[in-house]
């Protein structure tokens, strides 16, 4: 595509072109998507952080001055969202391995106290739905921010307390016996 060509385009899609919008990002697709995979060999975090530039591009194409910077300004925009979930995915990599750590404590205890179950079921509400969408749904704490509609750092701060309340719980037992 000519520099021109593309302007326009930009041009266009700024002004409510919603085809324009598509044809740009037809044309960027495979290019960004390779630049992608070169900061992440994750298919996951790849995808993800494509989809969220395309977003991002869409919703603030308004804030462009400058046609001309569209390229460079899309490419920057996909290597910080790869950065960004990249970020992400090594916090939630340190949770689990936190987890591991609550995960010995409880199969160090007795038999009699084991069951997880109805530790769980002593948590708050709140606490019980991040527990569930964690660890029995594996899904992402991105994820559960969208399900629950909370931001990210309620999720993570509910999920410490969670894990905090699960481990006191076990340690208790414990001392009973």
């Amino acid at each position: 595509m000519h520099q021109a060509q593309e302007e326009l385009l930009v041009l266009a899609a700024q002004s409510g072109n919603t085809e324009a919008f598509t044809y740009l990002c037809r044309h960027y697709q495979k290019a960004v998507t390779r630049f992608a995979y070169k900061l992440s060999s994750d298919p996951q975090i790849v995808h993800d952080a494509v989809q969220n530039a395309w977003l991002k591009l869409a919703n603030n194409l308004h804030k462009l001055n400058d046609p001309r910077a569209f390229k460079s300004w899309l490419f920057k925009t996909v290597r910080w969202s790869v950065y960004d979930l990249m970020r992400a995915a090594k916090r939630d990599k340190e949770i689990i391995a936190n987890d591991i750590d609550v995960l010995d404590i409880v199969a160090s205890t007795k038999p009699e106290s084991r069951d997880i179950g109805a530790l769980i079921e002593r948590l708050p509400d709140i606490d019980k739905q991040v527990i569930h969408l964690f660890y029995l749904e594996e899904m992402q704490l991105t994820q559960i921010a969208e399900v629950l509609e909370v931001p990210l750092g309620t999720v993570k701060s509910r999920l410490y307390r969670a894990r905090k309340a699960l481990q006191q719980s076990v340690e208790d037992e414990q001392d009973e016996y």
